[in-house]
């Protein structure tokens, strides 16, 4: 890992703490213009989350006002109904969203592997800079709201499903992340600038509690309106 990488990963709690953990769970409020535009406003706005810390896999629940329960493996996403029963199911369910835009509505398999890649990136982040396979190169220095951040561009394998191959983070003097830029994939590519706030320290490792992401301009500022997705978090606990 380059030097930055370094002091990243130290600032959020350091390597050796995180991986003395297997996984997380979190109970999430989520709003924002993405749900209703992909046909599932509201299912997600109150639920809760478990997520695999370095192997990767997550789990919603309740999923949709059924007590449905999600779980997303890279090669294979599921919902089943509370006593484990699976309901529907989907093999590698990356393929299925081949030539959608952002516009294009999602079923509940799709809405399942979205929130299960992003809310494993998010949770496993900055920790996966250490990941196989990652490579990470400092970028020159960014300024916004009269702050100066630097900036870390971070490159992943194949094999590690996000929302795209190359990620940008931001972070500030103390080497806390600030923002996380990416493209959604899935959605057409389409650019997000994601802002991080709202740090607590959970079991020695620190955590941004508020997520608020919004378009991306070429020019790699963002727009303020419209708000694409809103993420609080709360009750985080390591396991």
């Amino acid at each position: 890992m380059n030097t930055l990488a370094q002091k990243i990963i130290d600032a959020h709690g350091g390597l050796d703490a995180w991986k003395t953990f297997a996984s997380l769970t979190a109970h999430l409020k989520q709003g924002g213009a993405l749900w209703p535009l992909k046909g599932h406003g509201g299912k997600l706005d109150d639920t809760n989350v478990t997520v695999g810390l370095g192997n990767e896999w997550a789990s919603h629940h309740p999923f949709g006002a059924n007590g449905k329960v999600t779980l997303f493996r890279p090669d294979k996403v599921e919902i089943k109904d509370g006593t484990g029963r699976v309901l529907e199911e989907l093999e590698m369910p990356r393929a299925s969203f081949a030539g959608h835009t952002l516009e294009t509505p999602w079923t509940e398999l799709q809405l399942a592997y979205f929130a299960g890649i992003a809310m494993w990136t998010y949770f496993n982040m900055p920790f996966l800079l250490a990941a196989p396979g990652v490579a990470s190169v400092q970028l020159p220095d960014w300024s916004e709201n009269g702050e100066t951040w630097q900036r870390l561009k971070v490159t992943f394998p194949k094999e590690i499903a996000t929302h795209s191959t190359v990620q940008t983070l931001y972070v500030d003097a103390d080497g806390l992340l600030k923002r996380h830029d990416y493209d959604v994939e899935i959605a057409g590519n389409t650019p997000g600038a994601h802002y991080i706030s709202g740090y607590t320290t959970v079991s020695g490792i620190k955590f941004p509690t508020e997520r608020r992401i919004f378009p991306r301009q070429p020019d790699g500022t963002s727009l303020p309106e419209p708000l694409v997705v809103s993420i609080d978090l709360s009750d985080i606990k390591l396991h």
